[in-house]
């Protein structure tokens, strides 16, 4: 089993004075809204069945096109930061619920590809849905003029296609 690291052995990069504040700004905000969703997003998780690292592997999967080519496991357990075996693990909880499938890889027997079932789709839809509900009622209690700021600095994120693209992925989900 992979420890889980202590504060002071999880990697951080170095920041300057400015990276660091605006750090920490963002984590106070996201702390603010994952703590007053109404345990929402929580509930969700836990009404699921899974455990967390088979709810973030759902949800990385989840973020694939449907159709997509079914991910590697080691990218997987890569993303994930977990190890193949304990990656594996949580594959085959997933498996018995029926919410991924895996196969043998075409071109090489050894590896195995992993891909999200519409039933996991369910199951990614109803976390996002609750996630998106604690935002929409944040969003609601702002002031036009702080909705208008958080727009443009979002906004200004969007540009970057990593966030465009996962934005566009949420989007997607909530419909």
């Amino acid at each position: 089993m992979q420890a889980i690291p202590t504060a002071t052995e999880t990697a951080r990069p170095e920041l300057s004075g400015k990276a660091a504040e605006t750090a920490a700004k963002l984590g106070a905000l996201f702390r603010y809204l994952f703590a007053n969703d109404g345990g929402a997003q929580l509930r969700a998780i836990e009404d699921s069945g899974l455990g967390f690292s088979q709810c973030k592997a759902l949800l990385l999967l989840g973020e694939l096109e449907e159709g997509a080519e079914p991910s590697p496991l080691h990218e997987l357990a890569s993303r994930l930061g977990l190890s193949v075996a304990s990656a594996s693990r949580a594959v085959d909880g997933l498996v018995r619920k029926r919410m991924v499938t895996r196969v043998e890889d075409k071109q090489d027997r050894r590896v195995r590809r992993v891909a999200i079932t519409a039933k996991g789709r369910e199951v990614v839809s109803a976390v996002v849905a609750a996630r998106m509900a604690g935002l929409e009622r944040f969003a609601a209690t702002l002031t036009a003029a702080e909705r208008r700021k958080l727009d443009t600095a979002l906004n200004a994120l969007l540009a970057r296609e990593e966030i465009a693209r996962t934005y566009e992925q949420l989007k997607e989900i909530s419909r």
